[in-house]
């Protein structure tokens, strides 16, 4: 069989690049088709940052008879490039059909583009932005997905290990009820005694005053996340427009933070699992679309609460503090008449093993795992996984 190559340069190849997962996935039980705007910024240079410092491109796969078999992307973020042994590039939102030939094609396009931009490596199926959404090829929990994370069929580990691909980091997605009933003896005793210290004190967030937590969220992840391999310290500006967006979704009581003498050590981020309602959309949030979303909000059709921040301070870590904020929101969780009976964390990296433990000990579940994979272009050269942080 042969395939053609096609870039997408015009609204009809962008429209089919769009539509080729849904059609792709159309059998399958489990697929949520996501929404078309949560696909479309990502492209677009007015609504994504990364155009001001990369650029990226797009392709779709035909086959002898003109139907499309494939898509795939390329894409150069110049500042993270360069943190690498060699400079690296990404590839995403691979989706083709279960044929080595086809998918070494896609691949292929997305190696030479980034050669010519001085890459020597990619990573993928990664995301043209921040590591939250659309990152990582699933390769076990082939279940429904959450909102604006890879689902994908189990032959694509195949597909990108046989091209030659390899495991750069793994992520983990977590599961839990609303309750500390799995919670360690240990967590569970450190969190009482720690929650009967006065300098302590863990609450959710209040209506009107965004602006004070979210730079009470930018002291925290600061200082918590700033050692990690591709994480960029978050500025005032930037945080205050995450809480803004955050703002249609929003629950207050899905919003923790733990203060130390009233000075911010940790915080639980959680939102609704809104994928129970864009299943819902058919990839529309139009204005129909919106209104839809309003109703089924006001229906609370979602039952699965979504951690996506979960962190504390390096100066407070190991001392109770993590078993603390959780036990304090399962407190509030398991009273009559609150929504959310589960809760899933949005993946951990494999190369931050004392946060896996964490979790675990809070009582979590690996239920999902995705993997990074890797591709350096010098076959000859050696291979290195993510380095661990400690």
């Amino acid at each position: 069989m042969q395939y053609q190559v096609i870039e997408v340069n015009d609204k009809k190849t962008a429209r089919e690049f769009l539509l080729f997962q849904v059609k792709l996935y159309k059998n399958e039980k489990y697929y949520i088709r996501p929404l078309d705007t949560d696909i479309e910024k990502v492209f677009d240079p007015k609504q994504n940052k990364l155009f001001r410092q990369g650029e990226c491109q797009r392709w779709i796969l035909k086959d002898e008879k003109g139907e499309t078999v494939g898509r795939v992307a390329a894409f150069v973020d110049r500042k993270s490039a360069a943190k690498n042994d060699q400079p690296t590039g990404g590839m995403g939102f691979f989706d083709c059909i279960n044929d080595k030939t086809a998918a070494f094609a896609l691949f292929d396009t997305c190696k030479k583009w980034l050669e010519t931009r001085g890459m020597e490596a990619m990573d993928g199926p990664v995301n043209f932005g921040e590591r939250d959404r659309w990152w990582g090829c699933l390769i076990e929990g082939f279940t429904y997905p959450n909102y604006c994370n890879n689902f994908n069929f189990p032959y694509y580990r195949e597909l990108f290990e046989a091209y030659g691909f390899q495991d750069y980091f793994r992520q983990i997605t977590y599961h839990s009820p609303i309750d500390d009933s799995n919670m360690s003896p240990l967590i569970r005793e450190k969190a009482k005694r720690l929650s009967s210290n006065p300098d302590y004190h863990f609450k959710h967030i209040e209506k009107g005053n965004n602006d004070k937590y979210a730079l009470d969220f930018m002291t925290i992840y600061n200082k918590a996340w700033a050692k990690f391999p591709g994480v960029k310290p978050l500025a005032e500006g930037h945080v205050k427009a995450m809480f803004k967006s955050l703002k249609p979704v929003m629950d207050e009581k899905l919003l923790w933070f733990g203060y130390y003498k009233n000075e911010p050590i940790a915080c639980f981020i959680m939102i609704p699992e809104i994928n129970e309602i864009v299943r819902r959309l058919n990839g529309r949030f139009d204005f129909i679309g919106k209104l839809k979303f309003l109703y089924y909000k006001w229906r609370k059709v979602c039952f699965k609460s979504f951690g996506f921040v979960f962190g504390v301070v390096p100066e407070q870590q190991r001392k109770g503090v993590e078993g603390a904020l959780i036990t304090a929101y399962a407190n509030m969780a398991c009273k009559p008449g609150f929504p959310y009976s589960e809760l899933e964390l949005n993946w951990i990296g494999d190369f931050n093993p004392a946060m896996m433990h964490l979790v675990e000990e809070i009582g979590c579940k690996p239920v999902k795992i995705h993997v990074t994979y890797r591709y350096l272009f010098d076959r000859t050269k050696e291979f290195k996984r993510c380095t661990k942080v400690s």
